[in-house]
C-alpha cells in the first residue's frame, strides 16, 4: 500500500463546490466510470448521465444497499465558566455517553461541567483525549435529549457548505435522504440524497432490489489526513446489518447479481461485515476500517458515490475501488465538464476494478 499522499491530491476550483442540491434530486449528473480492464480499452470509459438514468446503467437482479441513518442536530455552543466551547457530537457510546469534537478542548478537564445558555441540560466532561476529542455525559437521555438537540443544536453541515448564518430551513430537508430511519448520524450519507420515490419505482420496475443497513456517520468524516497515510487513524462509527439484509446480499451474489453500495458508508460497513470468502454476516458494533489502494474488496461490486475532497480517505477509497489512475482521470474529466463536488454535488457510478 502506498504512503504517497500526493497521489490523492488534485486542484478543485472553488466554484465547483455545490452549496445547494440539484432540484429535483434525481437530476444531478452521474458519471459512469468503467476501469480499463472491464472496458477492454487502454483507458477508463467515462460516460455522463443523470441520476434518473441509473436504472439503465444497472442490471436486473442487482441489489442496491443504502444507509438508513438519520442525521441529528449535532453542533452546539457550550460554556465552561466564561470560556466558550464549541461542541460537535460524533457518536453515541454503549453506556449512553457521547464522543464529541470540541473547539477550545485544551481548556477542558475531566469533571468539568458544561452549560448551554439558560437551558437546564448540562454535560459533564468524562475524558479529554487530545486533538479536540472528548467524552461527555449529558444530564438527559432519550426523548428529553432529542428535545434538547432541537432547542440548542444545529445541523453540523460540512465546512465547505458556506452558511454564514447557520443552516437554512431548506437544509433541514435537503440534508436528509429518502432512506432516513434511525437517528444517530452527524453527517448525511450523501449518495442517498439523490434518490426520489420516482427513481425507486423505476429501479423496482427494472428488477433491481433495494435494502438498507445502518451506519451512523461521525464528525470524523470531515477530517483530512494530517499525518502520513500509514499513521492516519480513522474515527470509529457504529453500524448494524440484520440477518435479512445479510441473507439478501449473499443470495444476490450467489444468483449472479451485483451488490451496489449507495455511498462509501454502506460500502465500509459491508466490507467490515464480510469474511474472506465475501460472505456478509449480521453485524452490530463499531468499525474504523480504512480502505485505500491495495485493499481487496470482498462484498461490493459497484459503488454510487459523490465526488470527494482531495487528500481525503474517501478519495483513497474510490481509488482503491476503481484504480488510482482511473479515478484521477475521472476527477479531471468531472472538473473539465463542470460537475459539482461534495455533499450537495453530482455523483459517479464506479464499476469495481478486477
Amino acid at each position: 500500500m502506498t504512503d504517497d499522499l500526493s497521489l490523492f491530491d488534485f486542484t478543485l476550483p472553488r466554484d465547483h463546490i455545490a452549496t445547494e442540491p440539484a432540484r429535483p434530486r434525481d437530476m444531478a449528473q452521474l458519471l459512469h466510470v468503467v476501469p480499463p480492464a472491464l472496458a477492454g480499452t487502454d483507458d477508463a470509459t467515462l460516460s455522463l448521465h443523470r441520476i434518473r438514468n441509473l436504472p439503465e446503467l444497472l442490471k436486473e437482479g442487482d441489489l442496491l444497499v443504502a444507509n438508513d441513518t438519520e442525521v441529528i442536530r449535532a453542533k452546539m455552543e457550550a460554556r465552561r465558566g466564561d470560556a466558550k466551547i464549541g461542541i460537535t457530537l460524533d457518536r453515541i457510546l454503549p453506556e449512553g455517553q457521547w464522543h464529541a469534537l470540541a473547539r477550545n478542548a485544551r481548556k477542558l478537564r475531566p469533571g468539568d461541567r458544561l452549560h448551554f445558555e439558560d437551558d437546564p441540560v448540562t454535560a459533564d466532561v468524562l475524558t479529554n483525549e487530545g486533538d479536540g476529542a472528548v467524552t461527555l455525559r449529558f444530564s438527559v437521555e432519550g426523548d428529553e435529549f432529542d428535545d434538547f438537540l432541537e432547542r440548542r443544536a444545529a445541523l453540523a453541515l460540512p465546512p465547505y457548505i458556506a452558511r454564514p448564518n447557520g443552516p437554512t430551513e431548506a437544509d433541514n430537508s435537503d440534508y436528509r435522504t429518502i432512506f432516513s430511519r434511525f437517528r444517530g448520524a452527524v453527517a448525511a450519507p450523501t449518495a442517498g440524497l439523490h434518490f426520489t420515490e420516482e427513481l425507486l419505482e423505476a429501479l423496482a420496475a427494472r428488477g433491481i432490489q433495494k435494502q438498507t443497513l445502518t451506519l451512523h456517520v461521525g464528525a470524523g468524516t470531515f477530517l483530512p489526513v494530517r499525518s502520513t497515510i500509514a499513521e492516519h487513524k480513522m474515527h470509529a462509527e457504529w453500524g448494524h446489518i440484520d440477518e435479512e439484509t445479510a441473507r439478501l446480499i449473499n443470495g444476490t451474489r450467489a444468483n449472479g447479481g451485483r451488490v451496489v453500495a449507495v455511498g462509501t458508508t454502506s460500502l465500509r460497513l459491508l466490507e467490515s461485515a464480510a469474511d474472506e470468502q465475501g460472505i456478509v454476516h449480521p453485524w452490530t458494533g463499531e468499525t474504523s476500517i480504512f480502505i485505500r489502494p491495495g485493499y481487496r474488496f470482498r462484498a461490493v461490486d459497484a459503488l454510487l458515490t459523490n465526488f470527494h475532497l482531495p487528500r481525503s480517505t474517501l478519495f483513497m477509497l474510490v481509488c482503491a475501488f476503481a484504480g488510482t489512475e482511473t479515478m484521477r482521470h475521472a476527477y479531471h474529466h468531472a472538473i473539465a465538464e463542470g460537475l459539482r463536488f461534495y455533499s450537495y454535488g453530482d455523483a459517479c457510478l464506479l464499476e469495481r476494478a478486477p
